[in-house]
């Protein structure tokens, strides 16, 4: 997991736009995540949901089958 504001979350997306990582913007849960996870930490089971729809989606988005 990055995270960051301003400044290093700007750097943040360019890593991952130079590294063909998948960009999924969806504010409302990255501010939720942000205020609530520490970077090494486990995420909180009320974001599992949230993180496996986005998981999902990247999946689809690479033309990857979702792991059984």
């Amino acid at each position: 997991m990055a995270k960051g504001k301003n400044w290093l979350a700007l750097k943040i997306r360019q890593v991952a736009t130079q590294n063909e990582v998948p960009i999924i913007e969806n504010p409302p849960l990255a501010r939720a995540l942000y205020d609530a996870a520490e970077i090494g930490s486990a995420i909180s089971p009320e974001f599992y949901k949230a993180i496996a729809e986005v998981l999902a989606y990247v999946y689809r988005l690479m033309g990857r089958k979702l792991p059984n």
